[in-house]
């Protein structure tokens, strides 16, 4: 019985560790590291509270050294799938009853595990198993989750005390119930706190949910369970599958029990998913929650006024940080032609100081890409770009994949606005810049809103305000996370909710009380006191 209101801790982001020589958190990481890489693992799904080992193994490789193996997972088939089904079904009714508080007081101690003891085990898992450095790591596994599941909690009891206004003689409530039915997540490998967001968010709110995770990121999925388990998450709420994709919906996705997904991934999956949704709408119980981030094509625009080693470092960090494997990662940049000199000095400056290999070793600025499937698909379009009229390799352009998934970051100029590289999403460390004319600045912001499908995120840089201010208002639409003089990456829990629209998804922002207000199917209560007792109203007497 809940028998006053309760007030959480008020939330704050996390601090970003240095790892600087010597320091602890390096060497508790590189001991992590160590024993992480010596040792084998069997990781098994996690259904109803129970971890359910099959016949399937399949290896796990980093895609910085792919004739090492980390150890194994157990690949399912669709009777798991029912079987997690069944178990968040069953699950349910004790979850969406248990006391908001207490719900809150799990997720809060997973917050401060992964702080704390499961720092180092959750790096070490993210940069062996995805190739992160150790500053992409720490600023994604933990201080991006930890956030996340902080401000979460905070965003709920926000929304829970939000309540309607009541005339005299009457209480108006407003009660936020979970959907009916069960919440399917199905996440990517470049993000582990996405990964971790899109399961607990909806599970925060009173769902259960099944978990579907990339393959490439079982290897740290595997430690999210660990800390939600050692949080005190009850059996049944959160079931992780190992499956393909196709097996999970199949069956997911015709289950009337479907309350929603939440999705980040490829817009053509996505578009996929909601076209089955909608053809199977008649048999569900309620309309599913939709939501996903998806596709991206970034964009930073220079104006003539800004300063030239400033869009540089943007376009470095922007668009080669963890390879370019950042929805939110610069692919595309708008450089005036009296800037673009000193932009591609500084950027060949850059680029020739990089260092690449394992992220084991922490003087490396660029790992691997994720997996073979990815390596071949960008260095086709490099490839493509060495032989092309109208396209010249700036700097890097260089790959191989013979150790692990290696590609040089590289920088292509094109003459086309409309090139190839402008225009697809490459998902990895390829930057293709357009110069244009100084005097074209509005001609080019017409190009950069009307280029291709996407409109996730976005940076202009300039010193003069009148051409931000045009620039906000023709950009409007073009993407969901705007950034004025800054990377058009990065954006933290708390302080820029992250999302975009058109092809992007359905931008319902992640780390906002906006995504969680997803989850909930509102109730609205009225009680009347003193009823009335007579049908006739006052207008109805004669004067």
């Amino acid at each position: 019985m809940s028998n006053a209101f309760f007030q959480v801790p008020i939330a704050k982001n996390e601090p970003v560790l240095a790892y600087g020589p010597g320091s602890k958190e390096k060497q508790e990481l590189k001991k992590e590291l160590a024993s992480m890489k010596a040792g084998s693992v069997d990781i098994p799904m996690y259904i109803g509270g129970k971890k359910i080992y099959t016949q399937d193994k399949r290896s796990i490789h980093p895609p910085h050294e792919r004739k090492h193996t980390l150890g194994t997972y157990s690949h399912g088939d669709a009777s798991h799938v029912s079987m997690a089904i069944e178990a968040a079904l069953k699950a349910k009714s004790e979850w969406e009853n248990m006391a908001w508080q207490d719900r809150a007081s799990i997720f809060l101690k997973a917050a401060e595990l992964l702080a704390g003891p499961y720092r180092a085990k959750m790096n070490a898992a993210t940069m062996l198993g995805q190739s992160k450095n150790v500053f992409q790591s720490e600023i994604d596994a933990v201080c991006e989750l930890v956030d996340f599941f902080r401000f979460n909690v905070q965003y709920m009891t926000e929304m829970y005390s939000s309540q309607p206004e009541s005339a005299p003689g009457i209480w108006n409530r407003l009660e936020y119930r979970p959907l009916e039915g069960f919440v399917f997540a199905l996440t990517p490998f470049n993000f582990t706190s996405i990964a971790a967001n899109l399961c607990s968010a909806p599970a925060m709110m009173g769902n259960t949910v099944v978990w579907k995770p990339a393959e490439t990121q079982i290897y740290s999925a595997q430690v999210i369970m660990e800390i939600y388990e050692q949080a005190g998450l009850p059996p049944g709420v959160i079931n992780l599958v190992f499956v393909d994709g196709p097996v999970a919906g199949d069956i997911i996705l015709k289950h009337r029990e479907f309350a929603g997904i939440h999705f980040t991934g490829s817009t053509g999956v996505f578009q996929h998913l909601w076209k089955t949704i909608g053809e199977n709408i008649k048999n569900y119980k309620s309309y599913p929650r939709v939501v996903g981030e998806t596709g991206g094509k970034d964009f930073v625009v220079a104006h003539p006024s800004a300063i030239a080693k400033e869009v540089a470092v943007a376009l470095t960090r922007g668009a080669f940080e963890f390879q370019g494997q950042k929805c939110s990662a610069a692919s595309r940049a708008y450089i005036p032609a009296s800037l673009w000199p000193e932009v591609e000095k500084q950027l060949k400056s850059d680029l020739a100081d990089f260092t690449m290999g394992s992220p084991e070793n922490f003087t490396h600025f660029i790992n691997a890409v994720i997996d073979e499937k990815a390596f071949d698909k960008i260095s086709g379009y490099i490839q493509r770009a060495k032989t092309d009229a109208g396209a010249t390799i700036v700097a890097g352009g260089h790959f191989d994949k013979s150790e692990g998934y290696f590609i040089q970051p590289t920088v292509i100029k094109v003459d086309d606005p409309h090139y190839i590289t402008m225009e697809e999403e490459l998902f990895g460390p390829v930057l293709t810049i357009y110069v244009y004319e100084d005097a074209k600045w509005s001609e080019t912001l017409k190009i950069v809103d009307e280029t291709g499908p996407y409109a996730l995120t976005g940076a202009v840089f300039s010193q003069d305000r009148y051409a931000l201010s045009e620039a906000f208002e023709a950009l409007r639409h073009s993407a969901g996370n705007f950034y004025i003089n800054d990377k058009p990456t990065g954006a933290v829990v708390g302080q820029q909710p992250f999302g975009g629209g058109r092809a992007s998804g359905t931008n319902d922002k992640a780390g906002s009380a906006i995504n969680l207000m997803r989850w909930v199917s509102p109730r609205t209560i009225k009680e009347n006191f003193v009823p009335p007792t007579d049908y006739k109203y006052p207008f109805l007497s004669e004067e």
